[in-house]
């Protein structure tokens, strides 16, 4: 059997392609099931023969469409529909079919076939041979997987498989890194974050962890300050007419932290967020005025925070001596936790002044107009050392500010500010360690993913019923 004849056994061709994809619309020039009909198969001896290999044939075929179908997610350059479980019911049931498979645990004597292939393929255009260890090898067109993955990201299950190819495909990821439009991937990674309050927790997670994969990548940081975007229009808080996609991100995810402090008070995503931007932070070029001001703003909620904890802290301490049979709160957790991430922001913010102070007018400008904010920290024993550098900037430009003069424009001040960039000399700026964070999987992941994604199966796949009574790898509130 071969796609080279214009017959394929007694029928013509391209009626042979219909029988086979159970369609009438498939094209006899369809590259995916010509490739199928290039394998070859072993000449039947007999009619009964003729019809088995037949019908295992077509078998095979629709299974492995179905999988076509995965990677594509119903269908390269459609828009993507509100509900991709209704719209698209096969390619959601393969999706979650993938997941599922993926996501088995290895045997005690052999690894799971479904993962070693996902974290082997190879695109169609990479034409060097599989390495011998590789025994579940294929390709498929990754700028389709491209495509089909940036429109789909609004369901748990396409995020999920992203997150899951980022970080087990190098193949996959090394390509995705190098596409120039980057912002079709990572714009609706930043809405998911940015309607927190929509999204599952689970969802959420995944979400964050693909922007730490990205931004473990120094070129990935550095082009997406290059990347402009306008009017943003699902972002509220303020109007953005204008504004780079690194400078947007870093807008979402300190959004995703300030409601985390508020809300869930979650440390996982805490350190998660913080680790993105400290892998960003040497690369912040042409900061947008709003996301230095927030970065700012940040720290004084969390200066506010630590200062209100010590006050709760100290009167603890005088109503215990006061009486003794009041317990004390344990207060030093809680500081300990606050300090952790103050040493973190200024950290942050540090590594920026260091590595693109020239690069960062607003965030001076910022970090001038709340100077204030920074003077109980300058003495602290757990800050002293961090804050060297970022008390020598404020003193340098507050100085040539003083010698500039009183009543300055917001245009003049930053002009001084371009300016005392380019005369502080850097031997001044004391250098600290590159701050890199790289994500690591738990010990035991299967303990997340398998009850993850058997509660998409229960809640997103079309036609399949599972008694509510019987769920015991997930309980029926989780998200």
């Amino acid at each position: 059997m071969g796609s080279n004849s214009s017959r394929i056994g007694d029928l013509p061709k391209n009626e042979y392609l219909k029988k086979l994809s159970g369609t009438e619309s498939v094209s006899e020039n369809d590259p995916f099931w010509n490739q199928l009909l290039s394998f070859s198969f072993p000449a039947p001896t007999s009619s009964t023969e003729l019809k088995l290999l037949e019908e295992a044939t077509i078998s095979v075929c629709r299974s492995l469409a179905g999988l076509w179908t995965v990677f594509t997610l119903g269908g390269v350059g459609s828009k993507a529909a509100a509900s991709p479980e209704l719209s698209s019911p096969l390619a959601n049931q393969s999706l979650l079919l993938l997941l599922v498979l993926a996501n088995l645990t290895d045997a005690a004597d052999a690894p799971n076939p479904y993962r070693q292939a996902i974290m082997s393929f190879k695109n169609t255009q990479d034409s060097s041979p599989f390495p011998s260890s590789i025994p579940h090898a294929f390709q498929i067109n990754f700028n389709s997987l491209y495509t089909a993955l940036c429109e789909q990201q609004t369901s748990d299950q396409a995020t999920l498989l992203l997150y899951t190819l980022l970080h087990q495909n190098s193949n996959v990821r090394t390509y995705m890194l190098a596409r120039t439009d980057m912002e079709n991937l990572v714009l609706p990674i930043l809405e998911i974050l940015y309607h927190v309050e929509e999204r599952n927790s689970h969802h959420v997670y995944m979400a964050l962890i693909i922007l730490l994969i990205l931004t473990e990548d120094d070129g990935f940081n550095r082009s997406i300050h290059e990347v402009i975007l306008k009017n943003i229009t699902w972002y509220s808080e303020r109007v953005l007419t204008e504004i780079s996609l690194g400078s947007l991100l870093i807008l979402v995810v300190i959004r995703t932290i300030q409601y985390n402090m508020t809300r869930t008070r979650d440390k996982y995503l805490h350190t998660n967020c913080l680790a993105a931007l400290a892998n960003m932070s040497a690369q912040f070029r042409s900061l947008h005025q709003y996301a230095a001001q927030r970065i700012i703003s940040l720290f004084s909620l969390l200066s506010k925070k630590h200062n209100k904890v010590l006050e709760q802290a100290t009167q603890s301490l005088r109503s215990s001596l006061s009486s003794s049979d009041v317990p004390l709160p344990d207060y030093a957790q809680d500081l300990n936790v606050i300090e952790e991430v103050i040493r973190m922001m200024l950290e942050i913010i540090n590594s920026c002044l260091t590595n693109s102070l020239h690069h960062n007018p607003n965030l001076v400008y910022a970090l001038l107009y709340k100077r204030d904010l920074f003077e109980q920290f300058r003495t602290h024993p757990s800050f002293q050392d961090i804050m060297q550098n970022i008390d020598l900037v404020i003193t340098f430009f507050s100085s040539r500010l003083l010698q500039a003069g009183a009543e300055l424009s917001v245009e003049r001040v930053l002009e001084i500010i371009k300016q005392g960039a380019v005369a502080l000399p850097k031997d001044r700026l004391k250098k600290f360690p590159e701050l890199k964070f790289k994500y690591v999987e738990e010990e035991q992941p299967e303990e997340f993913f398998i009850p993850y994604v058997w509660s998409l199966v229960y809640n997103s796949a079309v036609g399949l019923y599972w008694n509510p009574q019987d769920i015991q790898l997930f309980t029926m509130d989780s998200d």
